[in-house]
């Protein structure tokens, strides 16, 4: 972790982006309203995208890296009007920033067991200020993804309160939470400085996400789909045990949300320019990956099939046994569409993607 004093002096400074003209016009010459969506082949990303497409969005611009794997199936069936490197997109914002709209940014190094923290801080920080800095020149709005890793153990809540005072306690168990946290504190400093923001800016600190599009994380997949594979492999599904006296082995307690509950958040907030703020995404209801791993079981037709193996110990004490998003905030800002329960989000998971011949959204 960087020093304190370090981390005090971080702020968001307005600086002038030097840069030379981005070369490829061919590729976005006539696109209006622009919606740009970094880590948009990713995960939760992919998933906006469908959204986004979904309420007639025609000007989606992807901002990502698609790698020599089946990543680039997630947007394979979306209408994008370009797809931007990561190194080329301030560039692309610069040159067309007359007919951008909003800025969705989910693409991060995400990965909680990553150690090489300069990258992540590069990353995860550095290139999220880049961006705030662009859209707070341009008057364009952003949303960004946060994230409950910042949160730690628990053991200061679970509380979005975006207050400087509220963040610098917070304690993340890994770089990746700690970068998130870093990120959010600099927000925290140059709003209550009074500097200029982006017209909207709003910062989603999403709890532990499953559904479709998922597959390319390798070991950050969603217990969910982890469970699905061991239980279609004709096994049993796979849970660790609890290394504390208050749980029982299956009884982690985590705040699990389908997928399309975080793009409806999303989209509202699109649809109400004027709130911003840091927001838990969450359905609010911790359950026990016992429930979890139940419920994979019976949408796939099997009785319940648990087995329990050691937690490794290279994560054992960064392990999170109890998550829990306190929604308050974001119903306060006006949203009131219910969450997907637990057993309803798995079994159309199952169902509808993970059991059929193209599980991709």
């Amino acid at each position: 972790m960087a020093p304190e004093s370090h981390r005090r002096n971080i702020t968001l400074p307005l600086a002038a982006i030097q840069r030379e003209p981005y070369n490829d016009q061919s590729a976005y010459n006539g696109i209006r309203n622009m919606i740009v969506v970094t880590g948009g082949a990713g995960f939760i990303g992919s998933n906006l995208l469908a959204g986004l497409e979904a309420r007639g969005a025609n000007g989606i611009v992807v901002c990502d890296q698609l790698g020599q794997d089946d990543k680039w199936r997630n947007i394979a069936k979306r209408d994008i009007a370009t797809i931007i490197a990561p190194e080329n997109l301030l560039e692309f914002l610069s040159d067309s920033a007359a007919h951008v709209e909003a800025v969705f940014h989910m693409g991060a190094v995400s990965a909680t067991t990553e150690t090489d923290v300069d990258y992540i801080l590069e990353n995860n920080f550095h290139y999220s200020a880049g961006l705030w800095a662009w859209c707070a020149q341009a008057g364009v709005r952003l949303i960004y993804a946060s994230s409950a890793a910042t949160y730690g153990d628990g053991a200061q809540g679970f509380d979005d309160d975006s207050s400087l005072a509220a963040l610098t306690r917070l304690r993340p168990l890994n770089p990746y939470g700690w970068s998130k946290n870093l990120f959010d504190q600099a927000i925290a400093r140059t709003v209550a400085a009074g500097s200029v923001t982006p017209p909207q800016w709003a910062g989603l600190r999403f709890f532990n996400v499953y559904g479709p599009n998922e597959y390319h994380k390798q070991g950050q997949i969603s217990v969910a789909l982890k469970n699905w594979r061991e239980i279609d492999a004709g096994g049993p599904a796979v849970l660790f045990r609890s290394h504390h006296p208050d749980y029982q082995d299956g009884g982690q307690l985590r705040d699990f949300i389908w997928v399309g509950d975080c793009v409806d958040v999303m989209i509202w907030l699109m649809d109400n320019p004027d709130v911003s703020g840091l927001f838990n995404v969450g359905t609010g209801k911790a359950r026990s990956f016992t429930d979890l791993a139940a419920a994979v079981c019976k949408a796939s037709g099997r009785a319940p099939d648990i087995t329990y193996v050691d937690t490794p110990p290279n994560i054992r004490k960064q392990y999170q046994y109890f998550t829990e998003a306190r929604m308050d905030r974001l119903r306060d800002a006006g949203y009131v569409r219910p969450f997907t329960g637990l057993e309803t989000g798995v079994t159309k998971y199952v169902r509808d993607y993970l059991a059929t011949d193209d599980s991709y959204v």
